[in-house]
């Protein structure tokens, strides 16, 4: 029964999952099948045509699904057709291929020699499950674990085990995952906290509701009642005091386990025979309905604002209806007063007595006096007119700025974005300072800062400035590197297990590590990063030689392969870089530039 406890998929999802597709796509057959010069060679070793469609065949479904051909066979009439196309055999040669058993032993052994792959061991097991552990505290997905482990063991070349032992390590390692997620959520609880998250799901003698039940209960309309009731269950799970540090725990890991919790009510938490598991989920739940009242608090103070202001705005237009005939008067009567005034100053006559023959003195007091009434804020706004619904605000506003805090994150403290326009035409697209962005990626990815560079020429702007640049790397876990102007020729770098804003950090795991290094005895920091990034394309080089070509300035778009940088270099220093990166084996390239060179020095004897 643990067996069983263990198989993960279906009859048909395993199928599914190791079988080649039967509507497989060309872009696909051209990538996993296309055989390269290297392989025509080994295989041309081989006597008679259903020996040579084997052993392509084998080697083929080695690289992709990764399965021996005894696990994914029969293969598909259009993947058998591709491959015996490209080694012109008849492809109903593999019939008899398929009854040589022993054959099929020796061909894969010939492939794990001459291409390096190794059989799933005990040890590649173990060091699977530790890769692994990195992605299952991301993610609980069976599938999407099972599509990781199988990438991840194709990039080493070990041929994949049997899809029993996949599920198997899979469900170990995302026991293991979890059982690490639920520690770090529960490892803090008190005695008194378990008491009182065990009072959440129990219901009381009076209404028969469980507090759980109470604190999932929507707010109704927005109102200040609305507001404050949803503070009250903010303050009821803060009183519980779950100081968890969830800077350990991936935020896709704490997300799954929080709807985890919002589908289960108080039976079903009740139900659960592994504690550690229910408090796990029931904190986790609660540390997201805190953000999640939070949230709605704020949103029923936006609207609150929002009707206020739209009362305000209403009544302003109710006013301007009621005296708008009132305005108007005061309007014509000021004309009128105005061209007196004027008819005095350019005649000659007494202001005065000019303004009188409109209206008699006392009138215009009058007059002043309800205009002064009438009369609106210079700007025409409406927000004086609120002033009368203060005690409306005042029924949630002090709790509003008692119970929330307000202030920015650590992210927010610094949103940099530094672009160096040379030419000042506004109407050219190209002067958006993308260039300078290219330039700030490839410092951090410790590109050294030679005479003429675009950071050597601007030292004096970026004086006392420090940088960092976080990295996901292939395992799961980030890459925070630290480099400063002040000493642009040392770096510092730490590794998480989650991402996190360093900006603060005294412990670093390296430190003042040198960019690059002809000594022995010191590690620089350019071979430290390629160690961490691991790129699974191109491990024969590297990784600053790929960066030029994921990160491109303006020069190097002239020509798709050469860069700028190779443009006074010859061939060999760059074709068979850019030959391996299209998916060739580079070694025949090599081979033909040493026979070249060869040919070369013959003819100058």
């Amino acid at each position: 029964m643990a067996t069983r406890g263990r198989e993960l998929l279906t009859h048909d999802q395993r199928e599914e999952f190791v079988k080649i597709p039967l509507d497989i796509s060309d872009h696909e057959l051209g990538a996993y099948y296309t055989l390269s010069q290297f392989d025509h060679e080994i295989i041309k070793r081989h006597r008679r045509d259903h020996n040579r469609l084997g052993f392509a065949v084998q080697l083929c479904v080695l690289r992709y699904p990764g399965w021996s051909l005894t696990d994914v066979e029969p293969i598909p009439k259009n993947v058998l057709h591709y491959i015996a196309r490209q080694i012109n055999v008849d492809p109903n040669a593999f019939d008899l291929y398929a009854q040589r058993i022993p054959t099929k032993y020796e061909h894969l052994e010939e492939i794990k020699q001459v291409y390096g792959y190794k059989s799933f061991s005990l040890s590649e097991y173990r060091k699977a499950a530790r890769v692994l552990l990195q992605t299952a505290l991301k993610s609980g997905n069976i599938m999407y674990l099972l599509t990781t482990l199988k990438d991840e063991l194709r990039k080493q070349k070990i041929i994949l085990p049997g899809i029993t032992t996949m599920e198997r390590l899979v469900w170990e390692t995302r026991k293991r995952a979890e059982e690490k997620v639920f520690n770090t959520l529960t490892s803090f609880l008190s005695d008194w906290q378990k008491q009182k998250l065990n009072e959440l799901i129990t219901p009381s003698f009076k209404n028969k509701r469980t507090p759980l039940a109470w604190l999932r209960e929507i707010p109704g309309q927005s109102s200040p009642d609305a507001f404050l009731k949803v503070i009250d269950r903010l303050k009821y799970i803060r009183e519980i005091g779950l100081k968890v540090n969830t800077d350990k725990i991936h935020p896709n890991r704490l997300l799954q386990l929080a709807r985890v919790g919002s589908r289960y009510d108080s039976n079903a938490f009740n139900k659960f025979t592994n504690e550690n598991k229910r408090y796990a989920i029931i904190v986790a739940y609660l540390l997201t309905l805190s953000q999640d009242l939070i949230d709605q608090a704020i949103e029923i103070h936006d609207r609150q604002m929002m009707i206020l202001q739209s009362k305000g705005r209403k009544q302003q237009e109710e006013i301007q209806k009621e005296n708008g005939k009132s305005l108007n008067e005061k309007i014509v009567l000021f004309t009128d007063i105005g061209v007196a005034l004027i008819k005095a100053r350019n005649e000659g006559l007494d202001p005065f007595k000019a303004i009188e023959t409109i209206m008699p003195w006392g009138k215009i007091v009058e007059s002043v006096e309800e205009a002064k009434l009438l009369a609106r804020p210079m700007d025409y706004d409406y927000l004086d007119l609120l002033q009368t619904r203060y005690s409306y605000l005042r029924k949630y506003s002090r709790t509003l700025l008692n119970e929330l805090e307000f202030g920015s994150t650590q992210a927010a403290k610094l949103n940099i974005i530094f672009g160096y326009v040379q030419n000042k035409n506004v109407n050219d697209p190209h002067n958006l300072g993308k260039s300078a962005l290219v330039h700030l990626i490839d410092f951090m990815l410790l590109k050294e800062v030679k005479k003429g560079s675009y950071f050597y020429n601007k030292k004096k702007v970026f004086k006392d400035h420090t940088f960092y640049l976080e990295i996901e790397l292939n395992n799961g876990e980030y890459l925070t590197i630290r480099r400063s102007f002040n000493n642009i020729t040392r770096v510092d770098m730490k590794i998480l297990e989650y991402s996190s804003e360093l900006l603060e950090c005294d412990e670093w795991d390296y430190t003042n590590l040198v960019l690059n290094t002809t000594s022995e005895n010191v590690t620089p920091a350019t071979a430290i990063l390629n160690e961490k990034l691991n790129f699974d394309i191109l491990r024969n080089y590297d990784y600053r030689k790929l960066v030029g070509y994921f990160i491109r300035t303006q020069n190097d778009y002239s020509d798709v392969f050469q860069l700028k940088k190779f443009s006074s270099s010859t061939d060999q220093v760059w074709k068979p870089f850019v030959y391996e990166l299209l998916g060739f084996e580079s070694d025949v390239l090599l081979k033909r530039y040493e026979l070249n060179n060869e040919i070369e020095n013959l003819k100058t004897k």
